[in-house]
């Protein structure tokens, strides 16, 4: 691992972290959220500040001052709720260091981080969108976290800071979902019922869940998710999200996602459905499978795939199972460790740079390291 990725972060500052590094050196996993917990830390993080202004919309509306009046609307909510405790990253208009935004996070041992901005287009285009960090699956996912990312060019010293990362160049993304990948599914999760809120509570146009390679999201060892409210650059959209009506609307609706994300963790509720081929044993309504099971996870997302090979880069026999808002893939089946490393090593082959083999037992998912202690 290139420890080049850590960038400005002492590890042991934060328990999570530690516990994560070690279980990926192992390949395993730990459901640091299956349990109820007293309280819940989530950090908010209103983008941008001070020298940089951000997104610069219609009649210089600024980005940095609408995610601001956003995230102290959001706090203000959040605060009232019992179990949970919120942190900010700023409460005024200055300038915070990319590193320093996550450093606050992973102090705190956070438990959610939500960073919000604010979008532009030099065309009239309108809506909210979600981001957690990933791969990017095209050019413009790619544009859109280059521009996220520059503000680190404003920082002082920043080559020490991100030593080796470009903003500019593709090629410092490739790699840095490495240790973020254990929280993906929560992100995505979160992420996905935070849109719900923006299109059925305040009918946005929903533009959808994405994942780029921003580094604010990076540097966070939680689940964490970077909220694109709307386009500032968009006549009526930037007035809505100037208005105090609009931002405490937005405020609202944001609130509503990350309670509703909470309460689910603390009832521990998953609605799980698994799809499989007809050729492979399906677990549908059988009694839950007693013996030990591992898979390769391939991929996850919010978006409800047909388990055909065209979709899957070739692959055959896929599994989709549900859980909660967010649908994962799984590809091969096998009751030993060493059977599923040669699915494993098919679907690296195939792409699949980033899958991983995660255990069942009695039907559920279990820490792959304590079934590898075994």
């Amino acid at each position: 691992m290139n420890s080049q990725l850590f960038y400005k972060i002492d590890p042991f500052k934060s328990s999570r972290l530690v516990l994560l590094f070690f279980t990926l050196l192992i390949g395993g996993l730990h459901p640091l959220y299956s349990q109820e917990k007293e309280s819940y830390v989530v950090v908010l993080d209103a983008g941008h500040g001070g020298k940089d202004p951000g997104k610069v919309g219609y009649k210089g509306l600024k980005e940095k001052d609408i995610a601001l009046d956003i995230v102290l609307s959001l706090g203000a909510l959040l605060e009232k709720e019992p179990h949970i405790k919120v942190l900010y990253t700023r409460k005024n208009d200055v300038f915070i260091d990319l590193w320093e935004r996550g450093r606050i996070a992973n102090k705190a041992d956070a438990d959610l981080f939500v960073s919000v901005h604010c979008n532009a287009h030099h065309t009239q285009a309108y809506g909210a969108e979600s981001w957690v960090l990933g791969t990017h699956a095209n050019r413009q996912n790619l544009e859109v976290a280059k521009s996220e990312n520059s503000v680190i060019l404003l920082e002082d010293n920043y080559q020490q800071h991100y030593k080796g990362y470009d903003p500019n160049s593709p090629g410092s993304f490739i790699g840095i979902t490495m240790l973020q990948e254990e929280y993906l599914d929560q992100s995505i999760e979160l992420a996905g019922i935070i849109q719900q809120q923006f299109t059925a509570a305040l009918k946005r146009r929903d533009r959808g869940v994405k994942q780029a390679g921003f580094v604010v999201l990076h540097q966070t060892y939680m689940p964490s998710v970077l909220i694109e409210t709307g386009f500032i650059t968009h006549k009526k959209e930037g007035l809505y999200l100037n208005s105090t009506k609009g931002k405490k609307q937005l405020a609202k609706a944001i609130y509503q996602g990350v309670k509703k994300y909470i309460d689910r963790l603390r009832i521990n509720t998953v609605d799980t459905e698994i799809v499989s081929k007809p050729s492979v044993e399906k677990p549908t309504t059988k009694k839950p499978e007693s013996k030990l099971l591992f898979r390769v996870q391939i991929a996850a997302g919010s978006r409800k795939l047909a388990t055909e090979p065209y979709n899957f880069k070739g692959l055959e026999n896929i599994e989709r199972v549900k859980a909660g808002t967010v649908y994962r893939y799984y590809f091969g089946k096998s009751d030993h460790y060493a059977g599923i490393t040669k699915f494993h090593k098919t679907a690296k082959s195939k792409g699949y740079t980033s899958s991983f083999v995660v255990a069942f037992r009695e039907g559920k998912r279990v820490p792959l390291d304590q079934v590898l202690e075994k």
